[in-house]
């Protein structure tokens, strides 16, 4: 048994991390996946089509950045794309998630709708 202590009053939760069983403090495990930056983008007015599997489990998300908009506009975007195609996503941090891998099909519909689409990444 690494760490006999999983929960302590004296640090008001739990004093070791349930992967690695080190101090809470020093683990890093959990930080990183906090820490992990959104993509660094230009904001040139153009749409960004990504794909993305990191943090998710090996799940393949499409993210649409740079649609400029107020958060209801990019909420009824994201209803309209999801419809689309047929799957599940959200609006996160201003960027719009499509589970999936639909980079075609959704640069087909944003150009319809007027934007300047640029599919961005492999």
């Amino acid at each position: 048994m690494k760490n006999p202590l999983v929960y302590s009053t004296d640090g008001g939760g739990v004093s070791f991390c349930p992967t690695r069983g080190l101090r809470r403090e020093a683990c890093t495990c959990q930080k990183s996946a906090a820490r992990r930056p959104a993509p660094r983008l230009p904001n040139d007015g153009t749409v960004r089509l990504l794909r993305d599997r990191k943090g998710r489990g090996g799940k393949t998300v499409t993210l649409i950045a740079g649609v400029p908009g107020n958060p209801a506009a990019l909420e009824n975007l994201a209803t309209t794309l999801k419809r689309l195609c047929g799957s599940g996503g959200g609006v996160k941090d201003g960027v719009i998630e499509i589970q999936g891998d639909h980079r075609e099909r959704l640069a087909a519909k944003l150009t319809e709708l007027g934007y300047r689409v640029k599919i961005a990444g492999g």
